[in-house]
């Protein structure tokens, strides 16, 4: 059984702060990350997800959604892979 890992494009966006919320280091970031762009990367990983209308308790009032992925792995690793293939989509 997986384990659900949720994620929020502020995890993945180079323009902010770690105390802001990005969770990568800026040279793995990307500008302005979306859900689409998230999905499309889960998508080619194979790993089921699910969109929330849920949002960043720091950033509530940017109403960017999450993702809840099904991952066995740490949540670390999966924000690491997702990060390393949205930067392949730039």
């Amino acid at each position: 059984m997986s384990a659900e890992r949720i994620l929020y494009p502020c995890y993945f966006d180079a323009t902010l702060q770690r105390r802001e919320g990005r969770r990568v280091p800026k040279e793995l970031g990307v500008k302005s990350p979306d859900l689409p762009a998230i999905e499309a990367v889960l998508r080619k990983m194979k790993v089921p997800y699910r969109l929330e209308g849920h949002h960043h308790p720091a950033r509530w009032a940017e109403r960017e959604g999450r993702i809840v992925a099904e991952w066995e792995g740490s949540k670390e690793d999966l924000i690491r892979r997702v990060a390393k293939r949205l930067g392949d989509r730039k």
